[in-house]
């Protein structure tokens, strides 16, 4: 779960740095980290040994817990993390479709990334409107002002964030099954309570999402299908890239033991 941290970390530096409005607000962030994260956390302690554990050298009493390639895998998911959560809210304001995904269902206004990044001057801008959108069973409108499209107008694309968010580190639990194991060999089910335990965890974001009392309270919407597929697009890629580090990692690591046998 380190590297999921690393990844709300990149994700506020990375709002900051664009200049987009913030994407994820303290109460989410800590939904996150106190409710959603727990579960999985805890379920992972129940994961069973690897299968070539009796392979591998016995660790030095001097041996770090974290060595450099662990800390780099950490580093790489956990900008992914970041740059997905950041990425699918300027996807919501930009696109009207994305991996062939429609997203213009609710009908919400389209603007470039440079007025996205350059939001907080949109009072100068001429003839800018902004259309109302479905959330849900809501509509929400900018009569009033249109330039709150990027304030209470963000709804929409924080959930996106919020979910992304969610699903990745979900995602990412699979990851940690293995320190360096592929899903191939160590696949989902050899840890049923980790499996039980995302199950959780999506059921409690699902009910902030579509249960009117809490979702208000979180500041979120609820997502169409189309949303949720957009959302899982987004988040998938974490076991693919993670899969990828595993297979390098195994790679060198042989390669070294191989060498370090032949000078012997």
């Amino acid at each position: 779960m380190i590297s999921s941290n690393i990844g709300e970390v990149a994700s506020i530096f990375l709002t900051a740095a664009l200049g987009i409005p913030e994407g994820l607000i303290p109460v989410q962030l800590l939904w996150v980290n106190l409710v959603t994260d727990g579960p999985p956390a805890t379920a992972l302690g129940f994961n069973p040994p690897d299968k070539d554990i009796m392979k591998k050298p016995p660790r030095r009493s001097d041996d770090s817990l974290i060595n450099l390639w662990i800390l780099f895998r950490y580093l790489v998911i956990g900008i992914y993390v970041g740059l997905a959560t950041v990425g699918v809210f300027i996807i919501w304001y930009t696109h009207g479709s994305f991996l062939g995904i429609d997203l213009s269902g609710d009908g919400h206004t389209l603007v470039t990334y440079s007025q996205l990044a350059n939001w907080g001057q949109c009072s100068t801008w001429n003839n800018f409107t902004a259309a109302p959108f479905t959330a849900g069973s809501r509509v929400i409108s900018f009569d009033a002002d249109p330039c709150d499209y990027f304030h209470t107008g963000k709804v929409k694309a924080m959930t996106l964030s919020l979910s992304v968010l969610v699903a990745i580190e979900m995602f990412n639990s699979l990851n940690a099954l293995s320190e360096d194991g592929s899903l191939l060999t160590m696949p989902p089910w050899v840890n049923p309570w980790l499996l039980l335990a995302m199950s959780i965890s999506f059921g409690l974001h699902f009910l902030i999402l579509y249960v009117p009392f809490l979702a208000q309270v979180f500041g979120i919407v609820p997502l169409s299908v189309n949303e949720w597929l957009l959302v899982l697009a987004v988040a998938l890629p974490v076991i693919l890239i993670d899969e990828i580090l595993k297979f390098i990692g195994r790679c060198t690591s042989g390669s070294a033991r191989s060498s370090k046998q032949k000078t012997e």
